[in-house]
């Protein structure tokens, strides 16, 4: 049972992560439509603004509320979001709020702050609305994925790409949901079973370097295939961490 002062504090932090996570898939599912199906990009950019106000909302409450440790470690932003953002509008034409990661680097962390029942409530309502808005992208992504599955849709997006970013979505909602019971997500259940997801989130992100990189660039294909094999080892271990543990019956490496 997490009390109040976690509750708040991870509420925050999560959809801060997860929140900015979801608006830049629907800027990428967006840019991948041919001319063809303008209409699927306007429906994808409409969540990306959606997600925006979402993650707006959680920044105005999360100064004060979030662990410095997690600011310290760049967990939301890094030092080249910002240019990022702007070289991704710039070449996409796809406008990109980046008011909000001027304010989150602005975000201070939490140094006596009384988490009081009025902002928990505040924050219960956030999840509410996070709950609501993922689902609608989850829906979405694998509306795209089943249709680009039977032949029916084409995007620039692998398969496996929008398969990836709906296991992020469902992450997302499992972890909203744990959060909204008051479910304590550090036990070493969930330990594991977040070991097992990140790691094999990570391969997957190498392995989709690997395929953008033009046939010429021996040594950077070369080096994301490396960073793939090591976190497929990474979420082997992990997977046989749990099964030896019994903690996780039945975990198997497309968890």
């Amino acid at each position: 049972m997490l009390f109040r002062e976690e509750y708040i504090r991870l509420s925050l932090e999560l959809n801060l992560f997860f929140g900015r996570i979801a608006k830049e898939h629907s800027i990428f599912i967006e840019t991948s439509f041919t001319g063809k199906d303008q209409n699927l990009a306007r429906e994808a950019d409409s969540l990306k603004v959606q997600f925006e106000t979402l993650l707006s909302e959680a920044i105005s409450l999360a100064n004060g509320a979030v662990s410095q440790e997690t600011l310290n470690a760049q967990e939301f932003i890094t030092p080249h979001t910002l240019d990022a953002e702007r070289v991704s509008q710039l070449y996409t034409w796809v406008p990109i709020n980046s008011s909000l990661t001027q304010a989150e680097a602005g975000l201070a962390g939490n140094g006596g702050m009384v988490y009081s029942p009025a902002l928990k409530q505040r924050v219960f309502m956030l999840n509410q609305k996070a709950v609501i808005l993922t689902t609608a992208l989850l829906n979405f992504k694998t509306r795209i994925l089943n249709n680009v599955l039977a032949c029916k849709l084409f995007t620039t997006n692998y398969p496996l790409l929008l398969d990836h970013i709906i296991r992020e979505a469902k992450f997302y909602l499992k972890a909203l949901n744990k959060l909204q019971n008051r479910e304590d997500a550090g036990n070493a259940r969930d330990l594991l079973e977040q070991e097992v997801f990140w790691n094999r989130i990570m391969a997957e992100h190498s392995f989709f370097i690997r395929g953008l990189l033009d046939p010429t660039e021996n040594e950077l294909i070369s080096t994301a295939n490396d960073l793939g094999e090591e976190f497929n080892k990474l979420t082997r271990k992990a997977i046989a961490a749990t099964e030896q543990t019994a903690l996780l019956p039945g975990v198997t490496a497309e968890t």
